[in-house]
């Protein structure tokens, strides 16, 4: 009778791929959601990874802008002296942006507006999340009334809130916000099960191995890839009087971590892929170890007739 097929090899080596298929998909929208889920939901690191951008010049020409066009608008509410004021305003806030002040406004700042966002997530409140720029416009006020620069100290300080959130969106995001609360648990959690499992069920696991290692390299590239390409339309999209410098500095800022992760999981796939095609190589050309071969009738006989026999041997 033929030999039968062994079905559960083939059983196992099919749901071994499927496993490590999974798991490849799964690390890279794993890695985003654990860094959108709690990378960017906790305050202390989102102030931590802001911080530097303080220095960055295309974000202080930004801010500058932005705040001097604020206290420009309030001098044309409270005082009729915009001509004489505007070039020292606009110099002030520059200025300011260069001390040691600034950079604990942009903190004190970040952090406001980090903890109004995380409030208006988590609890069911349908008002736009806003952040108020008085505090740096009382310190460029005294700031210009300290150059004596003409009528600064009548600079009105109004509060002035700056929507960072329309109501509008809450709802939609406050929904994708928990999704990826437990998308940013189970996806990580799922993607290393499924690999383990494959790698487990495989018939040849050194195979099982270099193939999950590869994937999880090709995982890490499609993300550094998906980053470039949301840059790219995260700048598109944005209006004419947005500084695109800043907000890339922005950006790169924030998923400066992200794209840490993308290389790691590109390297550590590589190596561990490379390391256990070595490996195998190395195996297959180690030497087998000689073993003594077992005399049998046919080669005693050989050698018995192969000797010359003196018995046989006549003289003439």
């Amino acid at each position: 009778m033929p030999p039968r097929p062994a079905p559960p090899a083939r059983l196992r080596g099919a749901l071994s791929a499927l496993l490590i298929v999974l798991a490849c998909l799964l690390l890279p929208f794993g890695a985003l959601a654990a860094w959108a889920a709690y990378g960017l939901a906790d305050t202390g690191q989102y102030v931590s990874t802001m911080a530097p951008l303080a220095d960055d010049p295309d974000v202080r020409d930004a801010v500058a802008d932005t705040v001097g066009e604020g206290i420009m608008r309030e001098v044309d509410v409270g005082l009729p002296m915009r001509g004489t004021v505007a070039p020292f305003v606009r110099e002030a806030v520059r200025s300011f942006t260069q001390t040691r002040a600034f950079r604990l406004a942009w903190d004190a700042g970040n952090r406001a507006t980090h903890d109004a966002v995380l409030r208006a997530l988590q609890d069911g409140r349908e008002e736009p999340v806003t952040v108020d720029l008085a505090p740096v416009t009382a310190q460029v006020k005294d700031q210009l009334t300290q150059d004596h620069v003409p009528l600064a100290a009548r600079i009105p300080v109004q509060h002035t809130a700056v929507a960072v959130l329309p109501a509008a969106e809450l709802d939609q995001l406050r929904k994708g916000f928990h999704v990826l609360e437990v998308a940013g648990f189970w996806l990580p959690v799922a993607a290393v099960v499924f690999a383990a499992g494959g790698i487990a069920l495989a018939v040849r696991r050194r195979r099982a191995v270099t193939a999950t290692a590869l994937g999880t390299a090709l995982g890490g590239g499609l993300l550094g890839l998906a980053l470039s390409v949301g840059r790219r339309l995260t700048l598109a999209d944005l209006p004419p009087d947005v500084s695109h410098p800043a907000a890339g500095a922005v950006y790169d800022a924030l998923t400066s971590t992200l794209r840490t992760v993308s290389w790691l999981l590109l390297v550590l796939g590589l190596t561990v892929a490379a390391l256990t095609w070595l490996g195998g190589r190395l195996r297959r050309r180690r030497p087998a170890k000689h073993e003594p071969v077992a005399d049998t009738p046919g080669s005693a006989s050989l050698t018995a007739d192969s000797q010359p026999s003196g018995q046989n041997m006549t003289v003439t």
